[in-house]
């Protein structure tokens, strides 16, 4: 089974306020060469989506490490236009900004998806929960937080974008499009490193763990 890893890049940061963030750089290392990294040896090809003022840089930096594609306006657009050009059996999506990706995660996803067809990696959420109007507590026991790389079998997840598009419907992550269709998406325990840098304190906290992170992983 030929498998592809999808790394939707081409997001402006705005909210970590420092350029194109998939190139920020964490311990040394740019967000997005970890997520490649971690992917590299363990699935056929990794196929990364960029704006068009990124690609030159990303280019120099990967050489023909991985395949670029040009970004979409939204991350779905993104995933859509990935999709496009792998003839990959097994797709797993992932957020560049989610830096510090274990072989074990991704070996359990690609497990699930032999068996399901999609797989979710999902945490149990720590925090008391309130509904914000009423002040009532929500079950945290029935939530979960989702992580990612999420994984699917192509035709899977390729009928969950062309229903998508053609009913113009939008959702935060592909699972969630998948959901949609009817199909059912497995569930994989995810890690508390799985973080994933969207603000500036995020950064700090992943400057904080990258040391610890090399020397354990890299």
């Amino acid at each position: 089974m030929k498998i592809a890893a999808l790394i939707p890049a081409a997001g402006s940061g705005s909210r970590l306020g420092r350029g194109h963030k998939a190139l920020v750089e964490v311990g040394g290392r740019s967000l997005l060469t970890r997520s490649v990294s971690a992917f590299e040896g363990r699935v056929d090809e990794v196929i990364v989506a960029v704006s068009a003022e990124m690609c030159e840089e990303v280019e120099a930096q990967f050489g023909d490490r991985v395949k670029l594609v040009r970004g979409g306006e939204t991350r779905q657009m993104s995933v859509r236009n990935l999709l496009d050009v792998t003839d990959a059996d097994m797709v797993l999506i992932h957020d560049a900004a989610r830096p510090f990706l274990s072989s074990r995660v991704i070996q359990e996803v690609a497990r699930e998806v032999e068996r399901v067809g999609a797989a979710s990696v999902v945490r149990p959420v720590a925090d008391t929960l309130i509904q914000a109007e009423t002040g009532e507590a929500v079950d945290r026991q029935t939530l979960r937080a989702v992580q990612t790389p999420q994984g699917f079998k192509r035709e899977v997840i390729a009928a969950a974008h062309e229903r998508a598009l053609r009913d113009h419907t939008q959702a935060t992550d592909d699972a969630g499009l998948v959901r949609l269709t009817g199909h059912p998406v497995a569930l994989v325990e995810g890690s508390q490193w799985l973080m994933k840098v969207t603000t500036p304190a995020d950064l700090e906290i992943a400057e904080a763990l990258a040391a610890v992170w090399d020397a354990q992983y890299v």
